[in-house]
Order: C-alpha cells, then structure tokens, then sequence
C-alpha cells in the first residue's frame, strides 16, 4: 500500500496524536528517492547544501538559483514526503514584497511545497506576508546560521530564563503568523521542551533534545560523508566515507593490474 502524501495539516495531526514527526536534508535526486522510499516525513532541501555540496565554509554564498537547481532535482525524486525549502540568505530580508517573490519562485520553479524561514518576532510579518500568498511556511529559531556574521557560529540558547522566554516570545509569534511547523535549533533540551508544550504548530528539532514534536538532521552527517569531526547532536548511523574510499581504492587496484573490466564486463 502506497504512503499517504504528508501535508501540513498530517504533520498537525500528528502533534495532537503523539507521533513522532521525521525530517532529513536532500539535495540531488537519489538522495531524494532513498529518502521517499524509506517513508521520511519531510524532505528539507537546506541551505547547508552551501557547505556539504558546494565546500563552501558556511551558507552565506548560497543564491536562490542554487536552491532552485537542488530543489527540482529533489522534487524529481520524490512523491509523498513534504518539500520544503530554506529560503537562503537576503532572499526574504530586503523587503516583504520581495521575500513572497521569492518564495512563490520556490513553488513555482522549483517544484516545492512549503519554504522555511529563519528568525522570530522579527520576521513575522514576511511570513504573515508568505502565508496570505498561500504559501506554507516553516519557521527556525534558535541558532540561526544566516545570522552567524552577528551572532557567532553555533551555540545552545535557552540556558537562562530571559533567553527562554525570549525564544518562546519568538516562537509564539511565528506561530500567529502562520508558520505551520517551527525548527527549534540547539536549543536546551528544558528550553525546548516548554517550547513545544506551549505551540499547537509542531516543533521540529535539531539538537534540542527528546521533547519535541519531530528531529531532523543533516543527510550528510547521519550518513558519515565527511570524516571531520560533527556537532555533539548529530549520531552517525552510517560511515559511507570510509566506504567510498575503500570503493575506489578497490577501483583503482583493479583497473591498474588487469582485473577490470572481466569477461562479464565485456561486450564480445
């Protein structure tokens, strides 16, 4: 039996169900196809393909025309997991007009289904402006990494009671401006916790801990594709950098003594 298609509104009912909410990032078309066959929830194409596709050192350089060529490939490989994606930096920053502009060419050239935006009380009135063009949007607060210039690169919030009710303020108005869902970004885990309790939207976390409504992570590292060193959120499930060069110096030791292409390789 086929998967349901996920929308908003199952994400909702699976808040007020208790049901656990996944998400992973994809950026190319069979990343997208293992994703939808393996039944994720929600495909995110981030902005992070900036540092993990692209080399860049962070996802400042990424342009809308970056995302739009990922988003097609992704939206190609899927069929039931919701599409959302990242609005990358000062695409929705410049001005309220130009930030639904933005998104619709999200809907409309790159095959989504949703965009997330980055910011709290600040940016409640883009996504007021977003959702009135009918246009579903993801909220993301917490470490913010379009704002690293002014804030630094990641650290955990909600360590006191005036960042907690500072974030909970900002959680509270991208909610009534219409968010569907919010990603709560290395937050404490008691912090996003009260977070999650006091939002009907669910909460989609990224090392902030157990309590809310959904996790998502970077594809990249679950899977191991970099031998760096990764964040204390991230659980490694695969080590593919390993495998892939074991692959390829397999490759190449057979290429380089005779042993491939065999008979079975060959056409006679």
């Amino acid at each position: 039996m086929s998967q349901e298609k996920v929308t908003p509104e199952i994400l909702r009912r699976k808040k007020e169900k208790g049901e656990k909410i996944t998400a992973l990032t994809a950026y190319d078309y069979p990343t997208a196809v293992c994703l939808n066959e393996s039944g994720i929830d929600v495909i995110l194409v981030g902005d992070s393909l900036g540092m993990v596709v692209l080399g860049y050192s962070n996802t400042l350089r990424v342009t809308m025309d970056n995302m739009l060529d990922h988003c097609r490939a992704v939206a190609r490989g899927n069929s039931t997991a919701l599409l959302v994606a990242d609005m990358p930096f000062l695409s929705c920053t410049v001005s309220v007009a130009e930030a639904v502009r933005n998104a619709g060419r999200m809907i409309q050239d790159g095959e989504m289904e949703a965009v997330k935006v980055e910011g709290g009380s600040d940016m409640a009135e883009t996504i007021s402006a977003i959702v009135r063009a009918g246009i579903p949007v993801m909220g993301h607060i917490g470490f913010t990494p379009q704002q690293m210039l002014k804030y630094g690169r990641k650290r955990v919030q909600g360590k006191d009671r005036p960042s907690v009710e500072k974030l909970l303020g900002d959680a509270l108005s991208v909610e009534k401006a219409g968010a569907f869902a919010i990603v709560l970004e290395c937050l404490t885990e008691a912090c996003a916790k009260e977070i999650t309790e006091k939002l009907t939207i669910p909460t989609i976390g990224i090392g902030s801990g157990i309590y809310c409504d959904g996790q998502i992570l970077v594809t990249s590292d679950m899977l191991g594709l970099y031998e760096s060193g990764s964040f204390k959120h991230v659980k490694r499930y695969a080590d593919f950098a390993t495998m892939m060069k074991a692959a390829f110096k397999e490759y190449i030791r057979e290429v380089r003594e005779g042993k491939f292409p065999g008979k079975e390789h060959t056409f006679q």
